[in-house]
C-alpha cells in the first residue's frame, strides 16, 4: 500500500478512541467498525510504524512508551485537523482572523468607530487591520477585504458598493488668517497645496472655470503618504488640502479646518468600494459576516 493510500488521521482516531474507551471493543462500537477490524487496524499501524504502541492484556490496553508518544500526538493533530476544518467552513458560524487593508483615513473616521458592533455581533472574529493608501496585492499580501475608491483595475477582485463621498478644498483659520483666503483659480499660486506623494488616477484638482469643470494642476508645496497625514499638514497649518469629506466632516464642525472655493467645486464625488478575490466557491463565513456589515452600515 503506498503511503498516499493510507489513511493517517483515520487510524490515529480509531487508535485514540481505543486508548481512551480501554479496549477494542468500545472503540470498534464507536467508530462503527468490527472489533477484529479495530485489531487489525492496530496491528497494522504497529507494522508500518515499526514498533509495539499496545501491550494487550484480557482485562485492559497498556500504552508502551512508544504508545504514548504517538497517542499525545494524535491527540495534537486531531485536534488541530479539527480547527483547520472549522476555519474553512462556509457555514453560518463567522470565526477566525479577518485580514483588512484600508486607507488611515477611512479607517480611522469611517470602520473604527463601527467595529464595537461588529465585535459584538461577530465575537469569535478576531481582525489584523493594516492602514495604508498604497494598492496592495490581496493574495501576495494574504488579505481578506481591502477598502479601495476609484475603479477596479485587477478583474480578479470582486468588488462591493459601500457609498460615495464628496470633496472639498480645507484648510486651518490659522493659516487663512496668515495667508488670506483663496478666491479663485488663479489665487492657488499663492498658496502651498498640500498633495500626495504616491501616484492617483487624477493628478490634480478639478475646479469650475466658468461653469466648466478643468482639472487644475497641482504643484505641491508639501506632499504627504497618505490622507490622514494630509488631514495633520492641514490642521497643523501648512496650506491647503482637498480631501473626502469624510475625512474632515468632525474638523468643520469643530472650526478646527474651514472649506474654501466652495462656489468652484464641481461636486465630483468619490466611490468607495469593499473588494476581495473572487475564485468561485463560497466566501468563508467570516468574510462574508465582514462585507454583509459595511454595505449596511457604512455613510460616507
Amino acid at each position: 500500500m503506498s503511503r498516499q493510500d493510507i489513511n493517517r488521521s483515520g487510524e490515529m482516531e480509531v487508535f485514540v478512541r481505543a486508548v481512551e474507551l480501554g479496549g477494542f471493543t468500545a472503540a470498534a462500537s464507536a467508530c462503527r467498525m468490527t472489533p477484529s477490524a479495530v485489531s487489525k487496524l492496530i496491528a497494522r499501524l504497529e507494522a508500518r510504524l515499526g514498533t509495539r504502541l499496545i501491550n494487550r492484556s484480557t482485562r485492559r490496553l497498556l500504552l508502551t512508551p512508544e504508545g504514548c508518544a504517538f497517542y499525545d500526538r494524535s491527540v495534537s493533530i486531531l485536534a488541530d485537523i479539527a480547527e483547520a476544518e472549522r476555519y474553512a467552513s462556509a457555514g453560518e458560524q463567522a470565526a477566525g482572523p479577518i485580514r483588512i487593508n484600508t486607507s488611515a483615513s477611512f479607517g480611522n473616521h469611517v470602520f473604527a468607530p463601527l467595529l464595537p458592533s461588529f465585535m459584538t455581533l461577530h465575537p469569535a472574529v478576531t481582525l489584523d487591520i493594516s492602514y495604508t493608501d498604497r494598492i496592495v496585492d490581496l493574495m501576495e499580501e494574504r488579505t481578506d477585504v481591502a477598502i479601495r475608491a476609484g475603479p477596479l483595475k485587477n478583474s480578479s477582485l470582486i468588488a462591493r458598493k459601500l457609498g460615495s463621498a464628496r470633496k472639498l478644498i480645507v484648510a486651518s483659520p490659522d493659516y487663512l488668517r496668515r495667508h488670506g483666503e483663496p478666491k479663485s483659480i488663479a489665487d492657488l499660486d499663492k498658496h502651498c497645496r498640500i498633495g500626495v506623494s504616491y501616484s492617483r488616477a487624477i493628478q490634480g484638482w478639478p475646479l469650475l472655470d466658468q461653469g466648466e469643470s478643468i482639472l487644475v494642476p497641482v504643484t505641491p508645496g508639501v506632499q504627504v503618504g497618505d490622507g490622514e497625514g494630509m488631514r495633520h499638514m492641514a490642521l497643523s497649518g501648512a496650506g491647503l488640502a482637498r480631501l473626502a469629506v469624510f475625512t474632515v466632516r468632525a474638523d468643520i464642525a469643530a472650526g478646527r479646518l474651514v472649506p474654501v472655493l466652495e462656489d468652484l467645486n464641481p461636486g465630483d464625488i468619490e466611490e468607495f468600494y469593499a473588494v476581495y478575490i473572487g475564485q468561485g466557491g463560497p466566501l468563508p463565513a467570516r468574510v462574508r459576516a465582514l462585507l454583509d456589515f459595511l454595505a449596511a452600515n457604512v455613510r460616507l
